[in-house]
């Protein structure tokens, strides 16, 4: 049974959101402001925290930051405001999917069970383990390194890396990234994988890695990695 944490100021919210899960078969955890929601994420370990954008104290984009220094755990972010600023700053931020209000609870459960699902996609593969230079891929462990070093990737960015490096050399288009990393859930857009290509690039820079080059008009494709 999966642990969900929902973060929500709003207690109506939490009971609409408890309630939709709880039914579906869902294990869950509640907190009402920011700093509780990390408290709560350190005591807990949830599998995937419904977190919402607008809160006391920290706001859900400062508490998805602050998650995303230490954990890959899947985060769908919940906000009043339909705007692509919004969205596309979750995504950069690490969040996983993005869920306005109001919403029905039925999609809610639909878009966790995606989120869910694709982390354990992202490791199931035929090869445990594929190499590429000095970029490696442990799937059975959802670990990635360069050279030896770690690098951390949420479910997603997994699923974008993986797709990429099944076929070394070959331009993926922003489709194809899209059937391998939302194996559940193709709802996405082309900004979207932008954005998740973006944080994985982002987060090999930090070790002077670049493993992945844009073909302007096609894709993405793997570098050297050498």
């Amino acid at each position: 049974m999966a642990r969900i944490l929902i973060a929500d100021d709003d207690a109506a919210i939490r009971d609409v959101v408890r309630f939709a899960l709880e039914r579906a078969g869902f294990d869950t955890v509640e907190a009402a402001t920011g700093r509780s929601t990390l408290a709560r994420f350190s005591d807990t370990s949830p599998d995937l925290v419904v977190l919402d954008i607008l809160m006391p104290d920290l706001d859900g984009l400062e508490v998805c930051r602050m998650i995303r220094r230490d954990h890959a755990t899947p985060i769908l972010f919940l906000s009043s405001r339909d705007e692509e600023v919004d969205r596309v700053l979750g995504l950069e931020l690490g969040a996983d999917d993005y869920l306005v209000k109001p919403f029905s609870p039925r999609e809610l459960v639909a878009r966790v069970k995606a989120v869910l699902r694709r982390g354990v996609a992202s490791t199931a593969s035929p090869e445990p383990m594929l190499r590429h230079g000095k970029l490696l891929l442990e799937l059975d462990f959802a670990r990635v390194s360069w050279d030896g070093s770690a690098v951390p990737l949420t479910a997603t960015e997994l699923g974008v890396l993986r797709t990429l490096m099944a076929r070394p050399g070959r331009v993926c288009s922003r489709e194809s990234l899209m059937d391998g990393a939302y194996a559940i859930d193709k709802t996405v857009s082309d900004r979207t994988i932008d954005s998740h290509v973006r944080r994985v690039r982002a987060k090999f820079a930090a070790i002077g890695a670049v493993p992945i080059e844009t073909v302007h008009g096609l894709g993405y494709k793997l570098s050297a990695c050498e």
